[in-house]
């Protein structure tokens, strides 16, 4: 291979199977940093944007997915004083509007995206907490204003966003629940939250854990009916309902008679829309901050990918057949 060429994974329609190819390597541009990839987390969200079905974020094809990813600073452009070469760093960088993602052996990213990872982790683990963390801490931190002493609800507890935000909200101080499949009560436990199975009946489990009176803040990472138990969940007066994935139609009467309040989070508008991208940055530092304070940690599946076999980590994902988060190593 050519030292002004890479290898990449290339989406040519909606749907089919990567393509592995050497193409030309990227250069910074002012504002940007080129790093030498080494890991890339994946997510369903990734999965829906090849199979075409993310109308909310856009990728004009051909392109190079993978939205989150951990690697080395190669090349610095012009105008960015805060990286070095040898930099280890991560972030969430691209995959949509038209922004180069992180599958392939390098990508130019926005300096304002990234930061340094956390010393304790490897790359593998820093590439799986980009997209979960910050959406947690703009749902939580951001949105909620989480606080020590709070019961806080997060549904789905044991997914990227869900084991994120448990760990965010007891690092915080916040007696925390969370929602899961059964086969999941070992996962939840050991992030510090108590269990609940999410078939149990909403008014039993409010009943049993808040006395009735409903949780302070409920973190929706599911969508459609996991949302609407959301706002029977919720407590009256100030409770805070949350949602990553508040795409349907719903009736907000629920919060209405409560006096309750409700946040849309999506996460990717910095880089679909180029506003607040120091912010996720930002989040980021904090989430370098607990990683290395043991407050933070990703569980991964132990399975391994790399370029070659990363369409076999996507189709884990499409089937929900993982046992922690997937990444590609590069």
């Amino acid at each position: 291979m050519k030292s002004d060429h890479m290898h990449a994974l290339i989406l040519e329609n909606y749907g089919d199977p990567f393509i592995y190819r050497e193409i030309n390597r990227p250069r910074p541009d002012q504002g940007e940093v080129l790093v030498r990839v080494k890991a890339s987390g994946l997510n369903p969200l990734d999965a829906k944007i090849k199979a075409g079905q993310a109308e909310h974020v856009k990728q004009p094809l051909p392109a190079i997915l993978g939205i989150e990813m951990a690697g080395i600073v190669v090349e610095v452009g012009e105008g960015v004083t805060g990286f070095v070469p040898g930099d280890k760093i991560y972030g969430m960088t691209g995959g949509g509007a038209g922004m180069q993602g992180a599958l392939a052996e390098y990508v130019a990213v926005d300096a304002e995206l990234i930061t340094r990872k956390p010393v304790n982790l490897t790359m593998r683990e820093a590439a799986a907490i980009p997209l979960g963390f910050i959406t947690a801490w703009e749902g939580l931190v951001d949105k909620a204003k989480v606080f020590a002493g709070q019961k806080v609800l997060i549904h789905r507890g044991s997914g990227g966003v869900g084991q994120m935000a448990i760990q965010i909200a007891c690092a915080l101080g916040a007696d925390v629940y969370a929602t899961d499949t059964d086969g999941k009560k070992a996962v939840i436990e050991w992030l510090g939250a108590t269990f609940i199975d999410d078939e149990a009946n909403v008014e039993e489990y409010v009943n049993k854990h808040t006395r009735g009176a409903g949780f302070d803040i409920v973190f929706d990472t599911v969508g459609g009916a996991t949302l609407d138990a959301s706002f029977e969940a919720v407590k009256l007066i100030d409770g805070h309902v949350i949602s990553s994935l508040g795409w349907g139609s719903h009736s907000l009467a629920p919060l209405t008679s409560k006096g309750a309040t409700y946040s849309g989070v999506f996460t990717l508008l910095p880089i679909l829309t180029g506003n607040g991208r120091e912010h996720h940055s930002a989040i980021l530092r904090e989430a370098t901050r607990m990683a290395e304070a043991g407050q933070v940690l990703p569980l991964l599946d132990p399975r391994h990918f790399h370029l070659k076999t990363a369409e076999q980590a996507h189709t884990l994902i499409v089937n929900r057949s993982a046992t922690g988060n997937i990444v590609v190593e590069i």
